[in-house]
């Protein structure tokens, strides 16, 4: 068993995990901070940072279950935090709930690991890792952040900002237009903005709705690509850092701003240059992964109900606006976002399914252009921003280049419906191997998929 290529793969994976949260322990420590496993270690007794967070995470790792399961594991969460929650109030601690969950997730991994076998185990084990790395991916990249600001001393947002005069400053317009038409379209933002992942939550349970019954998780669903967009886009951060107009050209800057201008003035274009800024904010902006989560969750959005449909539109329309309108980013960072999530999209999707000519092509295209954009913002901004009339469309070109490819690698490389326990019969030459007379019986419940 343990030589099989899927499990020697997800063993590798595991290990390379871990070695990367140590590592990102020790670089932490080294600031003065704590790292994502101390930060999750202190959840099982000390008050969480985020209760829905850690009930997210229960609800991937719940999947797995039956519903009768899944009843008993929400009650005795929700057992545990009442518990908590006492034990605080007595104490006047810092009050908020989660520990239950987590209880509860550990408790189905140590159940895994002791009460199943064989295929049975890997599920349970495989729901329970991805509960945890929903909720350790979200301890790892605060850390990240925190060591952005305090590893990169000066930020390059007068390149990003000389760049985006060829997009005609989209973060400039689309901040006076949440102004002007302020306090609705900000209300109805910031619930967009900030809830984008209990949309992607929603979206992942909907695609994860059949593991219970089909023991087996599907071979790609969203969960997995958001994990890894939130893995490798903050180590972008490090090699260009970028706070964003509203606190480099705006009031939340500070005296680090550069002038309180956005977003009522453009900044002049002159010869850019990095630019120091405190060791608080996070560089966070190249690329903008919001846009990059908002693109994900439009294109997994796209196999559900119309409903679902709807939303997914909603939510990457309503995350562009506000990610510009809130001076969160340049336009210049919703291009990269919009090309980095296609290319990981895609390298996910053959991971799942296959290699193929036309999934390597959009993978190498993603990568050079998106490579080529920041390479362009570093060190053609003010050509950049001299000829809009040649640098805008091309922009613009490049990345529906991008999505051009990736729409067509996904239409044309679509894997066939798969039908729950389902499974080909194997061919000899010549001949084909006939079904047992149990398999043929109607009303056969006893044939077991395969665990993907």
């Amino acid at each position: 068993m343990w030589r099989r290529p899927r499990v020697v793969l997800w063993t590798a994976a595991g290990v390379a995990t871990l070695g990367f949260l140590v590592a990102l322990e020790i670089v932490a420590r080294g600031y003065g901070f704590s790292g994502p496993i101390t930060e999750q270690s202190r959840e099982v007794i000390l008050t969480p940072e985020s209760g829905p967070l850690l009930y997210g995470g229960l609800a991937l790792t719940m999947v797995v279950l039956t519903w009768r399961q899944r009843l008993i594991a929400l009650g005795i969460a929700a057992g545990v935090d009442v518990v908590f929650v006492l034990v605080r109030w007595a104490l006047d601690a810092d009050m908020n709930f989660g520990n239950g969950a987590l209880w509860v997730v550990l408790g189905c991994a140590v159940l895994g690991l002791t009460r199943r076998t064989g295929q049975e185990r890997l599920l349970l084990l495989k729901g329970t890792g991805l509960g945890l790395l929903l909720v350790a991916g979200h301890k790892t990249g605060d850390t990240w952040l925190l060591i952005t600001s305090k590893t990169r001393a000066t930020v390059l947002d007068p390149y990003v900002a000389a760049a985006d005069h060829a997009l005609a400053d989209p973060s400039w317009l689309a901040g006076r237009f949440l102004d002007a038409t302020a306090p609705v379209s900000t209300g109805i933002l910031h619930v967009v903005y900030g809830q984008l992942p209990l949309a992607a939550a929603l979206v992942g349970l909907y695609q994860l709705r059949r593991v219970a019954v089909e023991r087996r998780f599907p071979a790609h669903h969203l969960v997995r690509t958001f994990l890894v967009i939130g893995l490798f886009g903050p180590a972008i951060y490090m090699i260009f850092p970028v706070v964003g107009p509203v606190f480099a050209y705006g009031a939340d800057g500070g005296a680090w701003a550069t002038a309180n201008i956005w977003p009522d003035t453009l900044p002049p274009v002159t010869d850019p240059q990095p630019i120091p800024f405190d060791g608080i904010t996070p560089r966070n902006c190249m690329p903008s992964l919001h846009t990059a989560w908002a693109v994900t969750l439009f294109i997994h959005s796209r196999d559900g109900s119309r409903a679902m449909r709807w939303a997914g539109t909603f939510w990457l329309i309503g995350t562009l606006t506000a990610t510009l309108g809130f001076g969160y980013h340049y336009g210049a960072d919703l291009l990269a976002g919009v090309v980095f999530a296609l290319t990981i999209e895609t390298a996910m999707r053959c991971s799942a399914y296959g290699w193929d000519r036309m999934g390597v092509r959009v993978v190498a295209l993603g990568a050079t252009v998106f490579g080529a954009l920041l390479a362009s913002y570093r060190w053609l901004p003010t050509e950049m921003a001299a000829r809009p009339w040649l640098f805008g469309p091309l922009l613009l070109l490049v990345t529906g280049t991008v999505i051009y490819a990736y729409v067509r690698a996904a239409r044309d490389g679509k894997p066939a419906p798969e039908v729950p326990g389902q499974r080909p019969a194997p061919e000899t030459e010549g001949s084909v191997i006939e079904a047992t007379e149990e398999t043929r019986k109607p009303g056969a419940t006893d044939v077991k998929p395969e665990l993907v």
